[in-house]
């Protein structure tokens, strides 16, 4: 049986429906009021696991879940020892470095050295200053990071951005992107060499789902 770990949130859907276009069901849990964290398919061949985000590549590295779907902003965090397989070409999103609108700074190497840059993601903002070559000290919070510049607490966050309402409401501005970011596709290194369960048959049919889809929308896209 292959077990697979879904994250808890904006990419469950997405996830839950593509899994479904490969035979899989786990649709119950998108069924409002359902408190169950594993289910298993209606073929009884594999198991669906919900946790939160951040702990999907755990679930795979240690081996309790084979597949795992979960953002790139999370593997480019954790750097877990897992495969990385697909880019699922949903959950777009980006990390950027963002300062009140009204701050004199509007690119990162206008930031004064060693000043406070609040973030969720702190091994990412780490890095980014590092190749930057400019000393900051990074304060982690793990929610409302915003509140960071608005109270005085940090000159700048490191955060993801989908849309950018939430930075704009609260008198935030992007002044530089990390990276972008998508749900991706990952395996437990081992289960996926030895196709544990037909695990590379489950991820070819996954990656052929999501050519046809790229496909359809170029052709929408150019027949337009």
């Amino acid at each position: 049986m292959i077990t697979i770990a879904l994250p808890k949130g904006e990419l469950l859907k997405n996830s839950i429906h593509l899994l479904k276009s490969v035979g899989l069901d786990f649709s119950a849990f998108l069924e409002s009021g359902t408190r169950q964290l594993q289910i298993p398919d209606a073929s009884g061949n594999a198991r669906l696991l919900l946790v939160r985000n951040h702990d999907v590549p755990v679930y795979v590295e240690y081996g309790q879940a084979q597949l795992g779907i979960v953002g790139y902003d999370v593997l480019r965090e954790k750097k877990p020892q897992v495969a990385h397989l697909v880019d699922m070409q949903f959950g777009h999103c980006r990390m950027s470095l963002a300062v009140k609108e009204s701050s004199p700074y509007r690119s990162p190497l206008d930031l004064p050295p060693n000043c406070i840059v609040a973030s969720k993601y702190v091994n990412c903002a780490r890095d980014y200053f590092q190749s930057l070559d400019l000393p900051v000290e990074i304060v982690p919070l793990s929610g409302s990071v915003e509140l960071g510049p608005i109270t005085g607490m940090s000159e700048a966050i490191v955060d993801i951005v989908s849309t950018g309402r939430t930075l704009s409401e609260n008198g935030l501005v992007e002044i530089d992107t990390l990276y972008k970011s998508s749900a991706r596709l990952i395996a437990h290194p081992l289960s996926y060499r030895l196709s544990t369960g037909g695990l590379q048959n489950v991820v070819e049919m996954m990656r052929s789902q999501i050519r046809s889809r790229i496909e359809g929308i170029k052709g929408f896209h150019g027949g337009s």
